[in-house]
């Protein structure tokens, strides 16, 4: 096989050199012929001048092959850059050398190639597998020479005591070693098998063609064989050096990473993050081992080394000013330092020192409808400042992951505010992810400790969480040591408070910056995999108080929240706040009791429910009690968000409270809240619709006015059912993607660089992905999400507005309007939940499609097609955002002949 015969190799770019060796491995006056792929001699014959030279470094059982994408990509005259990737000796196509080299003669050969190439920079390094380490192996020991370091999955560091991953200890066992690595082409298959999706099988045979033979599988043995498994390892000594030299380098690196790899996992990512804290980072969700072949690694390796634009920073961080575009920062830029702001916990610490000290702050309910537990302000004070001295002394500080698998209420309180304390970073990924989901962001946040309830220490054992683990009440022993518990948030706080009065410990616990990273907050994953979201300790009292300034929630209100972020923002608010019975899994599940026991035990003000947890109340009102009645007759404010509210559905809910007001704010994970309005606002909103005679109203739901200090603006819809531009408008009527400003926007998405860049490439703002218009009353009316945009001939629609008028027909409760066929000619289908519930999917019947179909078409859109479901496949955490997209899928092989099934 020739390089002609190499899927995506240009020939020209196969050559060989020989290079005079220095290596121990071999004789004083050794020549070594070393096979590459260079397109520099291509680009001088184009006449290009590279902006510097990549050395690609493959790992084992791979070769030079690896780099193709990265070789095209530098050849392209928009971007010249030479890449140099490299065939390790008795490797791919390079000499067979007949002796056993170690990782310090690997890093030694490197050095010689380069040498002879005369590489003197600047030199980008790309390494992958035992390619990382010998690629960072050159990088410190030519400083002069390197501009940055990229790398994909690898390691330079094994823990002390953990062992090395189960696919390298069978590789080297005894039994297999051998015959797996060299005598069969075994470990080959398995390491091809790795990649998602499968390999082509052209592509697969390219990766073989240099191992044909056992004869020419010497150096895959070796290289395993060459693993530093422990510390009494020859190459031990050179791994720790390469490791620790790691810590030094001073130029951009870019971590590019497949979780799915059984081999490097995210705790190998983890050691990389920290001996590399700057680096740019990217998990791409579903991409193994070879995420080279799983994912285009080029677009992503290009920009980052074009450094244009701004920097994966935060969209306020973007309106400071131009980012530094040399290319050896490569577009970075240092972070200003901001002035001190009042912390998260500010508000609670001094109701705890005023004369509210011994008033309810925190409070959860049994199912019975008694109060299950309570604190004072104070208590609540001395709680927080007992675990966060006994957290401090087992290891929590500045910059510690701490995974908090907690229910809402009083426990998850007092842990959460001693950790932001301490300037631990909290990651809340709720159990409203399914279990898949919530497993796919602990991994992926990689927390030091995970501190959770049974259930949550359980599923960490089985399912392989990372974190030294803490149980939240007192384990027996036995338990303990099955779930790998070290100890307990009880027996932390028993610890603490005996440390000393002040707590934490004067002069260990200074007050975090306040643009340092404060909580990783976990998106629904309604429209993919679940993100983390970084907020800083800066942006979420920027939360605090656009929630305090728009809501008008002052110190003293008292707050049911049946949503679990608002359970952890009332003490921040300085609110009373009570954990109503219910599942916070599952908001369907709150009941009208459940919210009128915990609204009677605090005398509540303030109530906070999903939508779906509203219909539930709604559905459940008939068992109130008088007393019931009267709690709920006091509240004086209802907040609800998460999906769209109808109007309907909040004029019955004002039914139930008739004193209060009822808003539902419009907000994300991202940047909560971002728009408001109230009921009579959402009612003279849908009088303008009606009578025509406002620019923008109506086709939507209307979200109202932006919140104190934001900004929304709007990115039109290309007739291809995006939003290319990067021009914000705030014409009236003019549909596209939503943007957003503010000071409680996200700081950043954490681990994903590139999904980061794409949310804020509209300098000065983050792009929402919610698909919405502005009405000439500058109020924001949302038309659903930029994916679920149907493309029909001639028509880009939007699903929302039609949806509305759908379900306001009565046998029909939520309605998904989805495109089914190619982009540009898809048909409109509408799927309906019906009420009562049809007992199969599948057709709709004649009548309530014909009706479905007059009010989609009264809303300015033509339904092809009508479907009728028993229910609506929606998002765990709130039950309310329909999966439009599993929807379309379902719906096309419906109408292709399939059976229905469930959706």
């Amino acid at each position: 096989m020739v390089a002609a015969d190499w899927p995506g190799v240009d020939p020209e770019w196969s050559r060989e050199i020989d290079v005079a060796s220095t290596s121990a491995a071999d004789e004083p006056g050794t020549v070594r012929r070393w096979h590459l792929l260079d397109n520099g001699a291509q680009l001088a014959r184009r006449g290009l001048t590279p902006a510097g030279t990549l050395l690609c470094v493959h790992g084992n059982p791979t070769w030079s092959y690896l780099w193709r994408t990265l070789l095209a990509a530098g050849s392209d005259p928009a971007h010249p850059w030479r890449v140099v990737a490299v065939d390790q000796l008795d490797m791919g196509f390079s000499e067979r050398t007949g002796t056993f080299r170690r990782l310090e003669d690997r890093i030694n050969d490197l050095g010689d190639l380069t040498a002879a190439l005369g590489l003197d920079g600047p030199v980008v390094t790309v390494g992958h597998d035992w390619g990382g380490v010998i690629s960072l192996g050159w990088a410190v020991a030519h400083p002069q020479q390197l501009a940055g370091v990229v790398l994909t999955n690898t390691a330079v560091h094994q823990p002390s005591g953990a062992r090395i991953p189960p696919a390298l200890r069978l590789a080297l066992h005894p039994a297999v070693h051998r015959w797996g690595t060299t005598g069969t082409d075994t470990f080959l298959r398995v390491t091809h098998a790795l990649a998602h999706p499968p390999l082509a099988a052209d592509v697969r045979g390219a990766f073989m063609a240099p191992y044909r033979g056992a004869g020419r599988r010497a150096g895959v043995g070796n290289f395993v064989a060459d693993i530093p498994a422990d510390a009494s390892h020859p190459s031990f000594p050179t791994l720790s050096r390469v490791a620790e030299g790691v810590r030094g380098l001073r130029v951009p690196a870019l971590l590019l990473w497949g979780p799915r790899d059984p081999i490097f996992s995210d705790r190998y990512l983890k050691d990389l993050i920290g001996r590399l804290p700057d680096a740019k980072v990217h998990r791409f969700e579903g991409a193994g081992h070879l995420v080279a072949e799983d994912r285009d690694i080029a677009a992503p390796v290009f920009e980052w080394l074009a450094g244009c634009g701004p920097d994966s920073g935060s969209a306020n961080e973007l309106a400071d000013g131009p980012a530094d575009d040399s290319m050896l920062e490569f577009g970075t830029r240092s972070l200003k330092p901001g002035a001190g702001v009042p912390p998260l916990w500010a508000p609670l610490a001094e109701l705890a020192a005023g004369p509210a000290a011994g008033d309810t702050a925190v409070a959860e309910m049994a199912t019975d409808g008694s109060v299950a537990r309570s604190l004072s302000w104070q208590e609540l004070e001395q709680n927080i400042a007992a675990l966060a001295a006994g957290l401090q002394d087992i290891g929590v500080g500045n910059g510690t992951r701490v995974s908090l698998m907690v229910p809402p209420g009083v426990d998850l309180t007092v842990v959460l505010y001693a950790c932001l304390r301490l300037g631990a970073v909290v990651i809340v990924a709720d159990a409203g992810l399914g279990t898949r989901g919530l497993s796919r962001a602990v991994k992926g946040a990689t927390p030091d400790f995970l501190i959770g309830i049974d259930k949550a220490l359980a599923a960490a054992s089985v399912l392989g969480w990372p974190g030294r683990r803490i149980s939240v009440r007192d384990l027996p022993a036995r338990r303990r040591r099955l779930l790998a518990v070290e100890t307990s948030l009880a027996a932390l706080a028993r610890h603490g408070a005996g440390l000393s009065p002040g707590l934490p410990r004067p002069g260990t616990a200074p007050v975090p910056d306040p643009d340092a990273p404060a909580a990783v907050l976990f998106t629904s994953g309604s429209t993919g995999p679940a993100k983390g979201v970084v907020y800083t300790h800066r942006r979420l009292a920027a939360m605090r108080d656009a929630v305090a300034a728009t809501l008008e929630i002052r110190p003293g209100a008292r707050l049911v929240a049946g949503f679990a972020p608002f359970a952890l923002l009332g003490p921040a608010l300085g609110a009373v706040s009570v954990t109503p019975a219910m599942d916070v899994t599952a908001p369907r599940t709150l009941t009208a009791s459940a919210v009128a026991h915990a609204a009677a035990a605090i005398n509540a003000t303030v109530v906070f429910a999903s939508p779906a947890a509203l219909r539930n109340v709604l559905a459940t009102r008939a068992g109130l009690s008088r007393a019931g009645h009267e709690a709920l007759g006091r509240v004086e404010l209802l907040l609800s968000a998460g999906a769209p509210v109808p109007e309907a559905l909040l004029a019955e809910v004002q039914r139930l409270l008739p004193r209060a007001s009822l808003h539902t704010p419009y907000g994300m994970t991202e940047a909560l809240p971002v728009t408001d309005i109230s009921l009579e606002q959402i009612r003279a909103a849908a009088a303008d619709a009606a009578a025509g005679t406002m620019a923008g109203a109506g086709n939507g739901v209307c979200v109202g006015r932006p919140v104190q200090g934001a900004r929304v603006a709007i990115i039109p819809l290309a007739a291809d059912g995006t939003a290319p531009g990067n021009d914000p408008v705030r014409e009236a009527g003019v549909s596209g993607e939503i943007l957003i400003s503010g000071p409680h926007v996200k700081e950043a998405y954490d681990r994903l660089w590139l999904t980061q860049r794409e949310s804020v490439r509209t300098p000065g703002w983050h792009r929402t992905g919610d698909v919405g218009h502005l009405d000439a009353a500058g109020r924001l009316w949302v038309e659903g999400r930029l994916v679920h945009v149907v493309t029909a001939p001639g028509a880009v629609v939007t699903p929302v507005g039609a949806e509305q008028a759908i379900e306001r027909l009565d046998d029909v409760g939520m309605a998904a309007v989805v495109g089914v066929g190619p982009s540009g000619t898809q048909a409109v289908v509408a799927v309906v939940e019906t009420v009562p519930p049809v007992r199969r999917a599948g057709l709709a019947a004649p009548q309530l499609a014909g009706r479905v179909r007059d009010a989609a078409r009264a809303a300015g859109v033509s339904v092809s097609a009508v479907l009728a479901v028993p229910s609506q496949p929606t998002d765990i955490r709130h039950n309310a955002k329909i999966d439009r997209s599993r929807l379309a899928r379902w719906a096309s092989a419906v109408l292709a002949g399939g059976r229905p099934g469930r959706p």
